[in-house]
């Protein structure tokens, strides 16, 4: 391996660790990112650190602010909105592919992830991972529609919007708001029900409108989060 190659490994592998830390919220948005700090922890010089940070940047999870340096992104609120148009056409495609194909074993899944999220709404999981274990398995909801819906290339567009967001700002927003917690839950009964039914129409379209609805609760909270972060 070139001295280049092994350059290029080390700052891939800095930018993955910074982006999981942005998308699980230990970095929340509105952090400012020192390239000195990040150097330290890393064990490394600060070089590596700045071209993670360039990369990360290319991708959308960082801004450079005057003043602030590199700063977790807030997104525009027209930009969640606009990104889950999208996902939720694709969504609702996966859902129709998965009622055709969709085994037993990964309804019972679907009906185990959603069985975590009835339990956080009702308060009993707080003691078993709080806002990470219904972050984990909303996520763990939607990815097995999509490997049911079996597309490898609708599955990495997905994905490719799902990355573009820190994926703990959806719990965070279900926290916030009872009402639309058990409206999260009451569609994905309905949607597990279509696919039980092997009813593609009533599949994509329960996804659809699931997933157009989780986007317009999380703009507005980007929009009230904007504020609090601007405003300091």
């Amino acid at each position: 391996m070139t001295p280049q190659t092994d350059e290029g490994a080390l700052v891939d592998g800095i930018a993955a660790r910074i982006r999981s830390r942005i998308m699980n919220g230990e970095l929340p948005i509105g952090k400012p990112l020192r390239q000195a700090a990040l150097a330290a922890e890393y064990g490394v010089s600060r070089t590596p650190v700045r071209e993670a940070l360039r990369q990360l940047q290319n991708g959308g999870l960082i801004e450079m602010q005057p003043h602030r340096g590199a700063v977790v992104r807030v997104p525009a609120p027209w930009e969640v909105r606009q990104a889950y148009e999208v996902r939720a056409e694709l969504e609702g495609l996966a859902a129709r592919r998965a009622a055709a194909r969709i085994t037993e074993s990964q309804l019972a899944e679907l009906r185990r992830h959603n069985d975590v999220l009835r339990a956080a709404a009702d308060g009993a999981a707080t003691s078993a991972g709080g806002p990470f274990a219904t972050t984990e398995a909303n996520d763990c909801f939607h990815t097995v529609v999509c490997q049911a819906a079996d597309n490898p290339w609708l599955s990495r567009m997905i994905d490719r919007i799902n990355e573009s967001f820190p994926r703990n700002v959806s719990s965070l927003a279900l926290a916030d708001d009872e009402r639309h917690r058990q409206l999260n839950i009451r569609q994905h009964d309905a949607i597990v029900a279509a696919l039980t039914d092997r009813d593609g129409d009533r599949a994509q379209e329960g996804m659809r409108e699931h997933v157009v609805s989780a986007g317009e609760h999380l703009t507005a909270w980007y929009e009230r989060r904007s504020q609090t972060v601007f405003r300091g």
